[in-house]
């Protein structure tokens, strides 16, 4: 499974931005897809995810009612539509796939991982 993420880019606080997670290749072994985020010193976090075939979605504490997370199954893409930006939301924004049995924090459950998409929020 090969994973490219974009939409990132430079906004203001209180902006939007919509990112975008295309998976190719072999997509029946996707069980769910999840957002990561990275800032500089910073150690990987969850930011969302979303069970391939259900929807079943979750949310870091963070971003609930911010940010919400959806899936085009025709298009292999997983869309994290991000609101009401704020300073801290400012990092290297990741997508990863994983089976079914994905724990949304624990970063070893992903197997596969995108290239990263850069957001930054100015005050």
């Amino acid at each position: 499974v090969q994973l490219q993420a974009s939409g990132g880019g430079l906004v203001q606080t209180g902006e939007s931005l919509r990112l975008s997670c295309a998976a190719y290749g072999s997509i029946f072994v996707v069980g769910a897809i999840g957002w990561y985020r990275q800032a500089p010193g910073k150690e990987r976090e969850f930011v969302a995810g979303i069970r391939w075939s259900s929807s079943r979605n979750d949310y870091a504490d963070s971003v609930k009612g911010r940010f919400t997370i959806s899936r085009d199954n025709a298009k292999n893409t997983v869309y994290l539509q991000m609101n009401s930006l704020k300073p801290e939301d400012t990092a290297v924004y990741y997508c990863a796939s994983g089976g079914r049995r994905v724990s949304w924090s624990v970063v070893s459950s992903y197997d596969y991982w995108g290239q990263g998409t850069q957001v930054t929020v100015s005050s």
